[in-house]
Order: C-alpha cells, then structure tokens, then sequence
C-alpha cells in the first residue's frame, strides 16, 4: 500500500503500522481503488509523534531477502521464519474473511498464503471484476489488521481444484491455443492480465509498505507436460519488469518437478506431504537450491474430495509429526490448506487420472479450521507445535460458531427445465449442422440443451452413444421430453431410446468443472462429437446456452407453467419453497436425503453442486450470512437432474455429512478404494 499523510499530521502509516485490533467491515471499502488507501486517521497528539516515527518501520527501511550465508530469512535485517497456512479468498464470503484470518492468526501462524484466480477477476476478454467477493485488496487488507503478512500466488496457472486451474475458459475460444507455453496466444492474454493485476499488487508489497513479502511465479510448472522454460522466462521477466527487483520471487513444485519447474534468478521451494520422505527431498531441493531456507509451499494437513470417493483425512500425529520435524531443521512451511471453504457455485476444478474427476463442492480439506470456520482439534494440536518455536498469541481461540437445525420441509414442483427454455434462453437457440462445444457458443459454466428432431421412427430400443468419449461431462437424455437416463464421460457411453419420427431429442450438458491437473489439457466442454443413433449421425442441432442463475434470481418464484409432464416427473426439474427463520439462527448444512444430482440455490445466492446419490459429501455448508433472520421467508431452488424422492424434502442439520459414499461397486469399477493418495499438485 502507498505511503500517505494527513494534511495536518507529519506521521506516515502504512498497512503494517495500522493498529492490530482495529476492525473493518464490506463499508469501509468500496473499490479496488478505494482499498488502496485506508481511511485516515485521527492526528496523534504532538509529543508522541517524534517516539512513533521511530518506533514504526518506514517503508524505506522495510525488506525481506535470503539470507544465503546462514540459509535463513531476513524480515527488516532480523533473522525470519515464517508458519503460514493456505486460505482463498474466493472460497469464503467476504464478510467472513475477518473471522478466518483472525482464527489463523491466533493459531500461531504470521502469513497467510492465497492463490489469485484469473478467470474469477477477468470474466471476459478486457472486463475485470475486482469489486465485492472479488475485492482482492480488501483480503490484502484484512490480513493486515490481522497482523498476517502474506505470500501471494498470482499464477497464471494456479491449479487449487479450481476450474480450469484458473485460467479464464475464454481462452479456448482459439481451440488450437496451447496453454501454458510460449504460444503467442496464450502470452498475449498473460500479458495483458497481468499488466493489470500486478500494477495494483505493486502497492502492497512489504518494501512498498504493504505486506505481501514473496510471489510465486507459475505454479508447479514442473508437472506440466511442455516443460517449456521460454515460456517461464518470460514469466519471470514480465514479473521483474512490473514489480521490480526488490521484491522476492519464487517456485514451487513437487519433487519429481523441480528439473522442470525450477528456474535460475527465481528461489526454489518444495512441496510435499507428512506422508513423504522429508530428508529425501529436502535433499534434492538442495540440488536445485544449494543455500538458502528450506521451505516447503505447500504442507498438506488434509486432502481434496472426489465424487464417488471417500472423504479425505489425514492424522494429527501424522501431521503434527512433520510440522515439528520441519520446524527443528529451522524450514519456513505453509500449511495446505489452513481453512479450506467451499467450491460455491460451479468453481470447482477436476483431475484426470485415468477418467475424469471432477471435485466435490465442499473443500473442507480436512484442514485445522473447517468449512464452517470452526477450529478443530487438529488446529489445537498444530497450534502446541508452533508455541515450541515461536510466539503464539495469547488468549483463547474463538469458539464453533452458532449452528441451526430445520425440517423437513416439503419442495414443491415448479416444473421441468424444459417448460422454461423461453426464460433460461430469452435471446433464442443457435442452429448448427454439428453441435458446437460451450466455448464456441461463449457459455462458460452449467448447462447447455442440445435439440434435435428424429427423422426416421425408432421402434426397436437403438443405441445412443458419442464417439471418442465426446461427453464433456454429463449428459440428461430426453424423448419428447420424457427422461432417458444419462451418459456420463469415462463412465457410461451409450443408453437405447425409441421414438417417432419428428420426436424431439433433447440433451441437457452438464460441465462439472474443467480440468485443474492432470493433462491439463484444452478441456472443452459440451458435445465434442455429434451423437449416434443407431447408424445414423445426428445433424441439425439447436444450441439453448442457458442462463439458469438468472431465471433462480429474476424470474422465480413464477406461476407454474401448465405441463403435459407426469406429476412425478424424473429428469431436469425445478423444485423449490420458502421458509422462515423464527430465532436468530446459525451457519447449518443442507441435508437432501433420496435426491439423486443436481445445482441448489438460497435466496439466489448459488451454493454448489449436490450428489446425493454418488457421494461422498452429503450435505451442502449454508453460512449464516446468506439466510434472512427472524421471520423473513427465505427461499430455496433445486434443480434436480435426474429423480426426485418419492417425498421431495430437505433438512437443514446442525453438522456436516461428508463421508458417506453411495454405490461403492459401481463408483469404484475404475479405481481401488485402498489405493494410497498420489500428490496431486494445488
């Protein structure tokens, strides 16, 4: 953050001179470039002006720099080590960032460590979003008040389970781009992006007055295929070139990727796991890195969710074991993740191991703090282990936070999605001969139905199948509007239909999030080939992109359309109702007991993908923030996608479930349920 002076103080304050215990809340900032500047303080009486002009650091004075000789940190020319813990902004509602940092803080650490996520600031082409939820800065600042510094990891790639690691899904508007390399295409949009983020990150770093003390350049670009160190040179340059030289840029990657991953100019870190051989890689980083601090970027206290899987844990001992070992070898070490929040909406990234494994909703993590924020005995003993080694703040943790039970309640039917294409596709459909992909249309996340018209009778059940695994990622089949069942990428490729001609066949296309490892490849969405019916290939496609958090927000509730469809109708399906809140309430967890898949809303706000039926996470974190209080009727919307319970009800419930995995046989046809956990980069 800039320096500045009151007109009529000679005091200058910068983010890490603002007093500890002063709080903010959303009002105090109201741009991003309001946030580059706090608001101004009252002048301090005269006397005491000439002790704290001392006493405070100026920015001038300010620094952190290896320190090679003695393989440390220095912070202002005093030996440092940081304890930091891994928290994203874009999982938790900003009106709870205060809460989490203040929790991190007390646990012992002294940074907070983030990932900035280009495709949630920069939605299009030259559009940037850094307003609200978005407000980067005012994270910045709030980690400030909570006496954090910070380490920031701008990316461009960023992994994180977030779709598409990040990348705005824009770019494959040019589907020959190549990510992550030397491709003029992809440069140009880097480029582009970050002579607007880091001008405004510029500020804020420690020598500036601010308080981000290292950037990571990349993210474990040492796992990715191209190994191209063009395109990391350039990186590192463009860095240089917008932030200087004084601020300290680094790389992290897993063991097997720092040949790739490492660069000369830019300091190597590592990261693993409690379950890795640590005097192993520890040692190898020393190849890469011959003196200097060991750090490791990325410490796993817990682990990311599949769908289909169990839910991830890993050990207090097992955890606490290797904090304190790296902590007597003198390491700097993040933990990740500190707090892990939740993949809201459709933010949600995948892998690919084998076939496609999309991530769940809930980034609990297994992580010190949980999902609802609350400190848990993994915290605690993490927090023992620290106060060996450095000073932890005193007083107590704050306690779990209020929770809520309601329910059941009873949904009631709005009708199939079919009824409201005029509303979720006001401007009408695109005809194409072949069906075209989601990113050629410019829908970026949900859903898009795909149309056609039979044009012979089926009599006899005929397969349906799409070559070369051309499902990206699920798909609801229809028959003049009676559902069919569903094919779903790497997992089930043909279903058998009938019908007569000129029947139309509708299927809705589910992207359940791009790939944010693996291959990381141009992850396209929709149908990539067209559709085979027998041994017909099906031509002449309507395109519906559909805008479905528009029509929760603006258009429901609506009357009930009138529908020839059953009164029990299966597929694609609106249901909702409304409900009070008779107390003051309390962060709860939507339970959706015999409901099958499907997208969930509260009073618009979207809260993420359900999978009742798949599991492992059976109930969906609702922040208390989000419900209206003390008699107001909030409302609740569910798309479910395939069936309905015989009774269409919810609960809300004072806990979360997340372990309770469905239909293990089928679900794990492909992958053993014993097979160890295999690093999968953040």
């Amino acid at each position: 953050m800039p320096e500045w002076s009151p007109p009529t103080c000679s005091l200058r304050f910068s983010p890490r001179n603002l007093p500890r215990d002063r709080r903010t809340t959303v009002s105090d900032w109201k741009s991003p470039e309001s946030a580059m500047a706090p608001k101004k303080p009252l002048c301090l009486p005269s006397l005491l002006l000439p002790l704290l002009t001392l006493l405070l650091p100026q920015a001038d004075t300010r620094s952190f720099v290896v320190d090679r000789d003695h393989n440390r940190f220095l912070l202002d020319g005093a030996p440092f080590r940081y304890v930091s813990g891994s928290l994203h902004y874009f999982r938790v509602p900003r009106v709870l960032w205060a809460d989490r940092l203040f929790k991190m803080r007390m646990s012992g650490l002294n940074v907070v460590q983030f990932y900035v996520p280009w495709n949630y600031h920069e939605p299009e082409p030259g559009v940037y979003n850094f307003n609200g939820s978005r407000d980067l800065f005012a994270f910045l600042q709030e980690a400030t008040l909570a006496n954090l510094l910070v380490i920031l990891r701008p990316g461009p790639y960023i992994c994180a389970e977030w779709e598409m690691g990040g990348l705005p899904a824009w770019l494959l508007r040019k589907p020959k781009i190549h990510l992550r390399t030397s491709d003029p295409d992809f440069l140009a949009a880097v480029d582009s992006w970050f002579k607007v983020l880091l001008p405004r990150i510029y500020p804020w770093l420690y020598h500036n007055g601010g308080n981000i003390i290292s950037i990571q350049v990349e993210n474990e670009y040492g796992s990715y295929r191209a190994c191209d160190v063009s395109y990391m040179r350039h990186l590192a340059g463009l860095f240089r070139s917008l932030l200087g030289d004084k601020i300290l840029l680094f790389t992290t990657d897993g063991p097997e990727g720092l040949k790739c991953g490492s660069l000369q100019g830019l300091y190597t870190t590592v990261d693993f796991g409690p379950a890795d051989n640590m005097t192993k890689i520890f040692g190898l980083l020393r190849k890469y890195e011959p003196r200097g601090p060991l750090v490791n970027s990325e410490y796993y206290t817990g682990w990311l969710d599949y769908w289909g899987q169990n839910h991830s844990t890993r050990s207090i001992p097992a955890v606490t074991k290797g904090l304190e070992k790296m902590l007597k070898l003198g390491a700097s070490v993040n933990m990740y993740m500190f707090h892990g929040g939740t993949n809201f909406g459709y933010w949600n990234g995948a892998d690919e191991k084998g076939r496609f494994l999309p991530i769940t909703t809930s980034y609990d993590y297994d992580a010190p703090i949980s999902e609802a924020g609350d400190p848990t005995p993994k915290l605690f003993a993490i927090r023992n282990v620290i106060s060996k080694f450095q000073e932890v703040p005193l007083g107590p943790l704050p306690p779990p936070s209020p929770k809520m039970t309601l329910g059941p309640l009873t949904l009631h039917l709005d009708g199939n999605l079919l009824d409201f294409l005029d509303f979720l596709c006001p401007q009408g459909p695109i005809h194409s001969v072949l069906p075209m992909t989601f990113e050629a249309v410019n829908q970026v996340h949900g859903y898009m139905l795909y149309r056609t018209y039979l044009t012979d009778t089926v009599s006899e059940p005929t397969q349906l199948w799409v070559p070369n695994n051309g499902v990206h990622d699920r798909a609801y089949v229809m028959v003049d509007g009676v559902f069919q069942g569903v094919l779903e990428r790497n997992m089930k490729h043909n279903l058998f239909l009938m019908g007569k001609i000129g029947a139309t066949l509708d299927v809705l296309l589910e992207n359940m999030g791009r790939l944010s490892f693996g291959s990381n490849s141009s992850d396209f969405k929709g149908l990539l080939q067209p559709p085979i019916l027998g041994q017909t290939v099906l031509t002449q496609w309507l395109m519906f992109p559909l805008k479905v958090d528009n029509l929760v927000k603006e258009w429901f509730p609506i009357q009930p359309l009138k529908s020839s469809h059953p009164q029990t109708p299966s597929g694609p399906t609106f249901y909702s109702t409304t409900f009070p809140i008779l107390n003051s309430g309390g962060d709860t967890f939507l339970f959706l007991p015999g409901w099958t898949k499907g997208q969930v809303w509260i009073n618009g706000f979207n809260l993420g993908r359900y999978w009742t039926k798949r599991g492992p996470q059976q109930t969906l974190y609702v922040p208390r923030p989000l419900l209206f209080p003390r008699g107001a009727h909030n409302r609740i919307t569910l798309l479910e996608l395939e069936n309905v319970p015989p009774q269409p009800q919810i609960q809300f419930l004072d806990r979360p479930i997340l372990n309770s995995t469905k239909h293990r046989t089928y679900i794990y046809s492909l992958s053993s349920a014993s097979e160890p956990m295999e690093l999968s980069g953040h």
